[in-house]
């Protein structure tokens, strides 16, 4: 089922994902090579344009196919790509879609001041919609993901995390960049407030649903799978709702074991895969699972309001999948 889907997904947004890529490289044209190089090593590292497709797709299925929707979902690679750079320094992440992060190739500075460049390319391009309204979110949006940034630091390690901060450092983390892409597509068509409203609504809880499924394969799938060694968060101190719901159902013993492991720096792949069993045992990857799926519902939900479309059909597609998918 999920191979069809990822299918059916790649045969609607292939001539549109044909056209973002030679879009991403014109607009990547800094003075220096090595910003370039960089960015590239990155940008074009095999990532799935979820955030672009959402934005074309969300102005088309308001009306707008002019073209410009292809040049203007680059602002969200841009982004996504801008915020993976930083997180990757500020976590001393060693690799990212299987391929080494950029600071352990290039200096640290180099990386973070790449990062900027391609927020300040983000924002030149958003200033070309000539909208006000677009600014405006994507300036919220930057906003939100730093401070999303800031309350994972601050929470590094804490045991004690709750589900309510654990949603709210991943809605200020992915879920607004994901609902900006989709609210910009109806700003840009000129949606009237219901159509924009709802696509809000979709692109959040499709962010929310990602984002947990995201966290889930971190427990769940290989690294191969992963492009990267599992358990990659609890190595970095971040508590996600698998752990924190199994957490708050375990018995002073497990309890004890579980915060135990989480303390080291290191653990073998056998006590991993002990761990991964308490999460099953203790509801953590099923009830994660649970609430990623209410997500994906409430997100098909929101688009009730617009007529069948190609576009409406992909972005319900893309919803089922954010939660199927193996990457």
């Amino acid at each position: 089922m999920t191979k069809n889907i990822k299918k059916e997904i790649m045969d609607l947004a292939g001539p549109d994902l044909a056209l973002v890529e030679p879009a991403l490289e014109v607009n990547l044209t800094p003075n220096l090579d090595l910003v370039r190089q960089v960015a590239g090593h990155l940008l074009f590292a095999g990532g799935k344009r979820l955030r672009p497709l959402l934005m074309i797709h969300a102005a088309r299925m308001c009306g707008f196919q002019t073209g410009q929707e292809i040049e203007f979902s680059t602002i969200f690679e841009y982004l996504h790509a801008a915020t993976l750079l930083h997180d990757d320094v500020v976590d001393g992440s060693d690799t990212r879609r299987g391929k080494p992060c950029a600071h352990t190739l290039w200096d640290a500075p180099t990386v973070v001041l790449t990062g900027d460049f391609l927020l300040a390319t983000a924002l030149i391009i958003a200033a070309r919609t000539k909208s006000a309204r677009v600014i405006e979110v994507i300036a919220q949006i930057t906003a939100d993901m730093s401070q999303g940034e800031i309350l994972q630091m601050e929470k590094k390690g804490n045991p004690n995390l709750t589900e309510a901060q654990y949603n709210d450092i991943i809605e200020r983390k992915t879920a607004v960049l994901i609902q900006g892409a989709c609210c910009t597509g109806a700003i840009v068509a000129k949606a009237d407030q219901n159509r924009e409203t709802a696509l809000k609504d979709y692109g959040w809880h499709l962010g929310m649903a990602f984002q947990m499924a995201d966290d889930l394969l971190d427990y769940t799938a290989t690294a191969d799978q992963l492009g990267k060694n599992p358990g990659a968060d609890m190595r970095e101190g971040k508590l996600t709702l698998p752990l924190i719901y199994s957490l708050a159902k375990a018995d002073a013993r497990d309890r004890e074991w579980m915060l135990a492991v989480m303390a080291r720096p290191h653990f073998d792949p056998e006590e991993f895969q002990d761990l991964r069993e308490r999460l099953i045992r203790l509801g953590g990857i099923e009830y994660t699972n649970n609430r990623a799926l209410a997500h994906v519902r409430s997100a098909r939900t929101a688009l009730d309001i617009f007529p069948e479309s190609a576009s409406k059909h992909l972005l319900e597609l893309i919803a089922d999948y954010s939660i199927l998918r193996k990457v």
